[in-house]
This record gives structure tokens, sequence and C-alpha cells, in this order.
């Protein structure tokens, strides 16, 4: 299964602090281990939400929303795992350096696989799906 983990963000990541250089070390070597545990697809961080934007849609209008946005639910980085379980996904959170000085949170939510989706999926769309699944992978 694949998983989401979300770095949530603190008053400080979304200040702009940057974090230590004892933290990127041990982040490196976090990440180091992840991928020679065959489980790491992909992790960045991302900038403050001051940084960023939003649209909004509502049926067919989009409006858009210039950061700073409210400290709820914002996401400061992420990692995509491939891992066996939920179970495995949490014990490797566990193993994760604090990713914020003071308290931090991370998040793990699966990510859907094709069958999640039912008959509603047909045929032509998982076709459709692999064709620009290969292109990605091409790309990267």
């Amino acid at each position: 299964m694949k998983v989401m983990v979300i770095v949530k963000a603190t008053a400080q990541s979304e200040a702009g602090e940057m974090p230590s250089t004892e933290l990127l070390a041990a982040m490196g070597k976090y990440n180091e281990d992840l991928v020679n545990a065959g489980i790491l697809l992909a992790g960045e961080g991302l900038h403050p939400t001051s940084k960023g934007a939003r649209v909004v849609f509502s049926g067919r209008d989009r409006t858009v929303m210039k950061g700073p946005f409210s400290l709820d639910n914002t996401v400061a980085g992420f990692w995509l795992w491939k891992v066996r379980s939920l179970d495995e996904a949490i014990a490797w959170s566990k193993r994760c350096p604090n990713p914020h000085p003071g308290n931090s949170e991370l998040e793990i939510r699966p990510v859907f696989e094709a069958e999640d989706f039912g008959a509603e999926f047909t045929p032509e769309l998982r076709e459709q799906e692999q064709r620009l699944l290969k292109r990605v992978e091409n790309n990267a």
C-alpha cells in the first residue's frame, strides 16, 4: 500500500524558520534509512503558505486566494511511502526525528488504489491511468 505521511505546519514553519543543521542531518539519515528499506517514493518540504495560493471551487466558479492561510490543517512537508500496512507506516513514523522544535504532528493517509474505486473505474479509465503513469515515470 502507498501512504502519504504529512508533516503538519507549526507557527515556526509558517514564519519561515529554517531547520537547524542538526535536524537537517537527522532527517537526512532518516530519509536514507527509508530509502535503504525500499519504502521512500518521494518526500519534500514546503514553503510557508504566505508564498502559496488556493483555488476555491464553487460549481463552475473559481476563486483564487493568496496566502498566508490559517495554521489549521496546514502542511509543511510530506513523504510518499510504499509499505505493507498502516502499522508499518506508524512504526516508521515513530522513528522520525521531531520535524519541528517543540510539538509536532505527522498524519498518515492511505493513497487510493485503483480497486478502491469499484465499477465506476472502468477498464478504459484504468488503461488511461496506466498510460499516464508510464509517462510520469518516463519524466522522472
